[in-house]
């Protein structure tokens, strides 16, 4: 496979990935740390971080933005739910040194 089919092909997983995460905002973030280890800000870092490599002036609010949907003010005041005792625990044991 030659490098641009490789990138595009990335991208349109990437762009799947957001969609389907779009799509699940039931699925809350301490959710996907406990299973997955990582989260929808863990993307957004991620895609900020590729920004910056290529010189792409971006800021984490703004890759926050390409990854919720909106901006990450409202998708937490609309969406976030308060993570339970359980979550809580599943974190701290998933993410000891």
């Amino acid at each position: 496979m030659d490098k641009q089919t490789q990138t595009e092909l990335e991208a349109a997983a990437f762009r799947a990935l957001v969609a389907h995460l779009d799509k699940r905002k039931d699925v809350q973030n301490i959710d996907l740390m406990n299973l997955a280890g990582f989260c929808r800000n863990c993307l957004s870092k991620w895609y900020l971080a590729a920004a910056e490599e290529r010189g792409v002036d971006m800021n984490y609010d703004q890759a926050r933005e390409r990854v919720y949907g909106m901006p990450y003010g409202e998708w937490k005041e609309k969406y976030q739910q308060e993570a339970t005792a359980e979550q809580k625990a599943a974190f701290e044991k998933s993410h000891k040194s």
